[in-house]
């Protein structure tokens, strides 16, 4: 899993419990920004700033982790108050309910289970598979105990363990099991997805919350759930995030299969980019415009002059840009807005100035990857982290990849289509959606 950015701009996804059979024709999820009322992690004691200063520096420690990432080595930074998703969805016959923090960045779906050598604390009882009639233990000589790659022999015998640690030193060991795993919608219809291949941890700890029990892969891998779905999902899905600090309403939709169709007026799409690690979405930056005058990515050494030099991560609040291609772009952002300038308190950002509520200042951005040229709105590109005090969410990074992060993606339908090899955006009020 990659370390998450942003308490305050991620989102959490409810996907209740399921008893009918994953259909053809398409569902959807609701999807609930983490630090609204709807989330078990609400404060109502803190302010909107507050969470906007934790968000930057989880941002900061994400950086390591998705480094490893991008080495090809399983790592993950988790935070207590990370900018991760939150995914309720139930294991077993009879069904338990688990409550895990569903990441794009990372594949592997996993729960702390009983018995238990050594686990973090969580307020859910423990999944018991001993319990449930449909789980069983892969055996390592089993295909599926190649869908995760960090696996071997137990000592005992032929059953199959992996190993996962992560980029903040968190961890989890344990076996690979198969049993049913249970989604709902927001349609009301149940799903259910029997023989899905997941990791049952005895051995886990690190800065995982109490209100947690493990993590369920999103990303591209094959042991993810998207993955693992792939039939049921037509090898789609899409979400639109809502505004953090949207008044009108707190939740939108992740939909998978014909409800995720991204299309008509508006529409642009970009090629995915096929690379290793399969985990992440990779996409081609090939510029970006500031009031028209644009700037090539192909000149920046940071990205690289290859297809797939930048990865778009629903879980990351910010945009990391190498810092030959941010030192340009910075100046003709500073250039265009005439307001006083501020000091980011944190030290992370470098661009601030005196201003709150709506940024009217904010110059025309577009974002240009190859096909599908991108208009950014003012909220997508300036985020205000104290009372008066409003930032450029653009920021340089010595990642050796580059992050098209949420901030960038709320109030658009993004649609990944796996089997047409492509990903869309149109812009839209998600709202509505």
């Amino acid at each position: 899993m990659a370390t998450r950015y942003a308490s305050s701009f991620c989102f959490v996804i409810l996907l209740c419990s399921a008893a009918a059979e994953a259909i053809d024709g398409g569902f959807s999820v609701e999807l609930i920004p983490r630090d609204s009322p709807k989330s078990p992690f609400y404060d109502p004691l803190e302010t909107p700033f507050q969470r906007v200063r934790k968000a930057v520096r989880r941002s900061i420690a994400r950086i390591e982790g998705l480094r490893l990432n991008a080495a090809g080595v399983p790592s993950a930074d988790l935070t207590n108050s990370g900018g991760e998703y939150l995914v309720n969805i139930t294991i077993g016959t009879p069904p338990v309910q688990i409550v895990a923090i569903a990441d794009t960045g990372s594949d592997l779906i996993w729960t702390q289970c009983k018995p238990c050598s050594s686990c973090f604390d969580q307020e859910a009882p423990l999944f018991d598979p001993r319990k449930s009639r449909t789980y069983a233990v892969v055996s390592c000589n089993s295909a599926k105990c190649q869908v995760y790659d960090q696996t071997s022999c137990s000592s005992r015998g032929s059953a199959c363990q992996y190993q996962a640690s992560y980029g903040d030193q968190s961890y989890t060991n344990g076996n690979i099991a198969t049993d049913i795993v249970g989604l709902g919608s927001t349609s009301g219809r149940p799903i259910k997805f029997p023989g899905t291949v997941f990791g049952c941890g005895y051995d886990n700890a690190g800065t995982f919350d109490t209100h947690t029990s493990g993590i369920v892969g999103l990303g591209g891998g094959d042991s993810s759930l998207v993955s693992q779905i792939g039939r049921s999902s037509g090898g789609k899905f899409s979400y639109c995030l809502v505004p953090f600090f949207s008044t009108r309403k707190s939740s939108s939709k992740l939909s998978f299969g014909a409800n995720a169709r991204v299309a008509g007026r508006g529409t642009v799409s970009t090629p995915l980019v096929s690379k290793d690690p399969k985990t992440f979405y990779y996409l081609t930056l090939e510029g970006i415009s500031i009031n028209g005058k644009r700037f090539d990515a192909s000149g920046s050494p940071g990205l690289g002059s290859g297809e797939g030099n930048i990865i778009i991560d629903s879980g990351t609040t910010l945009t990391l840009l190498p810092p030959d291609l941010y030192d340009q772009i910075e100046p003709a952002v500073a250039a265009a807005i005439r307001l006083p300038k501020a000091q980011d308190p944190s030290g992370y950002f470098n661009l601030c100035y005196r201003s709150s509520g709506v940024f009217k200042a904010a110059p025309r951005i577009t974002v240009h990857f190859t096909g599908a040229d991108v208009r950014l709105n003012w909220y997508n590109t300036f985020v205000e982290i104290e009372e008066g005090v409003t930032c450029f969410s653009f920021v340089p990074s010595s990642l050796d990849l580059a992050i098209y992060g949420n901030l960038a993606q709320v109030n658009f339908l993004i649609g990944y289509d796996f089997a047409g090899g492509k990903l869309s955006f149109k812009a839209a009020d998600c709202t509505y959606h």
